[in-house]
């Protein structure tokens, strides 16, 4: 799940990746580009229409029609790897945007199920969104099929 992601090219390509990893790819409103966009479309090739897809107004239109979903928050200011997440089938990996990352709010209410991706320099403040989604859902991947 990607809360108002501001980068076209990494929208398609985690929408390649949605529909290569078998998730569902779910966008929170307001986008930083049309979803029309030709860079979008580019990124993620001829895939983009077999991709599933759900588009939210806002984030509160994402809780309430997912309310009982299980949740882990990815963010460069998590305490816990993500090596660590109990992965379940049809859980939610919510990712913010590029510039910011997630909400503080969320953050600061989701502390416990808060994750990040260690980085291992000092010159590098956070990973490009869609390697980070990549490395989280692969993760995942392997995690459930090796259970």
């Amino acid at each position: 799940m990607l809360i108002e992601p501001e980068i076209p090219m990494n929208t398609g390509n985690i929408g390649r990746l949605s529909l290569a990893s078998g998730s569902v790819l779910h966008l929170v409103k307001p986008f930083g580009f049309e979803i029309s966009d030709a860079r979008l479309k580019r990124a993620g090739l001829d895939y983009w229409k077999h991709i599933t897809v759900h588009i939210y107004e806002d984030i509160e239109a994402f809780y309430a029609t997912n309310k009982n979903g299980d949740m882990v928050y990815l963010s460069s200011s998590g305490e816990k790897n993500y090596s660590s997440i109990e992965y379940q089938d049809n859980m939610f990996l919510v990712f913010g945007k590029e510039s910011v990352g997630l909400p503080k709010t969320l953050i600061a209410e989701n502390a416990n199920k808060l994750y990040k991706i260690p980085i291992y320099s000092d010159h590098v403040r956070s990973l490009n969104l869609a390697n980070a989604v990549s490395i989280v859902v692969y993760d995942g991947l392997r995690t459930l099929i090796n259970t």
